[in-house]
């Protein structure tokens, strides 16, 4: 089993299709529900602690937006643990604030130097794209075994 960045990490479709081929998707979804089960004193719980922008300091300096850092004390450590990564380009992800563009422009650069497989792909915009696109993922991860 390899552990599969998902990038956007947000995409339950991508996360779903790694796992069904035995492999764990890394996704931002997981480590919120880390946070948000864990038995605390918060009421209602908190997805971030006043901790976790500290974390996001060895990803991005203290100069940058706070965003970028407390984004990056999540996607940081899945990186760091990745074995493999897919990343989806145009997929209008990167709208949005500043932080969030910096975190996504971070995050494709960490992925890209870490030198792990990276699967790299575009949006699909029509039907045809969309059954090429699952099929070239289907063939990345089969390729991890």
């Amino acid at each position: 089993m390899v552990k599969v960045m998902v990038y956007p990490p947000t995409s339950m479709i991508l996360a779903d299709l790694v796992e069904r081929t035995g492999h764990e998707a890394l996704v931002v979804s997981k480590e919120v529900r880390k946070k948000v089960n864990t038995p605390g004193l918060d009421s209602p719980p908190l997805n971030m602690t006043p901790e976790d922008p500290k974390k996001g300091l060895k990803y991005a300096a203290v100069d940058v937006p706070s965003g970028v850092r407390g984004r990056m004390s999540l996607l940081g450590p899945m990186i760091e643990e990745a074995d493999a990564a897919i990343i989806i380009r145009n997929d209008n992800c990167t709208l949005g604030c500043t932080g969030c563009a910096r975190t996504n422009e971070l995050t494709r650069f960490l992925l890209k130097t870490k030198r792990i497989p990276i699967l790299e792909l575009d949006y699909p915009e029509d039907e045809f794209q969309a059954k090429r696109f699952v099929h070239k993922i289907h063939e990345f991860l089969e390729g991890l075994n």
